[in-house]
C-alpha cells in the first residue's frame, strides 16, 4: 500500500492528546478519504467514518447524529480514545457551528474523541473554519499528487505527469485514452462542478460557468482580460460575474487566475488574471491531440 508523505505528519498529530480538530481540505479525488481510511487502519482506538457526500440538503442534525454515535462507540468499548472522521462536511449547512458546540462539550466532559474533518471545497471549508471555529483547528493542504508520488505509486514517467496530471484514480486508465478522457470529464470536472460548486453555492448563470472554465483550460499559462473573455462568451454578463466564477474555480481546485504581481494591491485587483490549471488533466482531457501527437509520436 503506497502512503503519501502527508500520511506520517498526520499520524503524529493524531498520536498526540486531544487538542485540535484536524481538518484535510482539497479538491475532488486526490486521496483524502484514502488518507483517512489509512489513518483509522494505523490507530489503535475506537472510531467512526460518515460521509456527508450522499446527502442532497444536509442539515446540522446529521453531524449531531454522527457525533453521537462515535460517542456511543466510545463508551461501549474499551478504549482509551475515540476518532469521528466527517467527510465532505462542506454540504452540510451550518456545519461549523455545530461542529463547535459537539467539539466544546466533549471538551467541558473531557471526551477524548478526536475529530477529523474532510472538505472537498477548499474555500468553503476555510470559511466555515474562520467564521466559528477559531482556535480550534489545524487545516493540512490535500493537493494534487505530485509527480514524485504518481511516480511512486503508478510508475508514471515525467511525460506522462506533464500529459495525464496528479489524479491517482484515473492513473490506471492512461493506457486507453478515450476511458481516461470520460473518466476526467464526467466524474471529475462535472462532478466538481455540479457538487463542490453549483450545490452549495448561488451561482446564477451555470452556463457562463462552465464556459469559462473551459475557456481557461483553453487558455491555460496566458493573460486574458476579462473584457476579451466578455467577447468569447454568450451572456457573459459584467466583469464582477467573472472573476468571482474565477474565484470558485480556483477554491473548488480547478483553474485559477494569477494575477499581475504589483506593490500596490488595487492594481493587483484591477490586473488581467493568467489562467493556471491545477491538474493537467483538466486541460488534456478537453484537448484535441493525444498523449502520442503532444510528444511528437503520431503513431503512439
Amino acid at each position: 500500500m503506497f502512503y503519501r508523505p502527508v500520511f506520517q505528519q498526520l499520524s503524529e498529530r493524531l498520536l498526540e492528546p486531544r487538542r485540535f480538530i484536524q481538518v484535510l481540505a482539497g479538491p475532488r479525488q486526490v486521496g483524502k478519504t484514502t488518507l483517512a481510511r489509512q489513518l483509522l487502519e494505523s490507530l489503535a482506538c475506537e472510531s467512526h467514518f460518515a460521509s456527508a457526500d450522499a446527502l442532497m440538503q444536509g442539515d446540522r442534525q446529521w453531524i449531531a447524529q454522527q457525533w453521537e454515535i462515535a460517542r456511543l462507540k466510545l463508551a461501549n468499548s474499551q478504549a482509551d480514545e475515540g476518532l469521528l472522521i466527517l467527510d465532505e462536511v462542506q454540504k452540510v449547512s451550518g456545519w461549523s457551528e455545530q461542529v463547535k458546540a459537539l467539539w466544546d462539550e466533549d471538551s467541558r466532559n473531557n471526551l477524548p474523541l478526536k475529530v477529523i474533518i474532510l472538505g472537498s471545497s477548499p474555500l468553503l471549508v476555510q470559511r466555515g473554519l474562520t467564521e466559528s471555529l477559531t482556535g480550534r483547528f489545524e487545516v493540512t493542504a490535500i493537493r494534487h499528487w505530485s509527480f514524485a508520488e504518481m511516480r511512486d505509486a503508478f510508475d508514471m514517467s515525467l511525460d506522462e505527469y506533464v500529459y495525464f496530471g496528479g489524479y491517482p484514480g484515473a492513473a490506471s486508465l492512461r493506457s486507453d485514452e478515450g476511458r481516461w478522457q470520460s473518466y476526467v470529464r464526467e466524474a471529475l470536472i462535472e462532478t466538481t462542478i455540479a457538487k463542490d460548486i453549483l450545490l452549495i453555492t448561488q451561482v446564477n448563470k451555470p452556463a457562463l460557468l462552465r464556459q469559462l472554465f473551459y475557456l481557461g483550460c483553453n487558455y491555460s499559462g496566458q493573460i486574458l482580460s476579462y473584457q476579451k473573455m466578455v467577447g468569447q462568451m454568450q451572456d457573459a454578463g459584467n466583469t464582477t460575474t467573472l472573476a468571482h466564477y474565477l474565484e470558485l474555480l480556483a477554491g473548488a481546485g480547478m483553474l485559477g487566475g494569477l494575477a499581475k504581481y504589483a506593490g500596490q494591491k488595487v492594481r493587483q485587483r484591477g490586473s488581467s488574471p493568467k489562467f493556471q490549471v491545477m491538474n493537467m488533466a483538466l486541460m488534456s482531457s478537453l484537448a484535441n491531440s493525444s498523449f502520442g501527437q503532444v510528444r511528437g509520436h503520431p503513431e503512439m
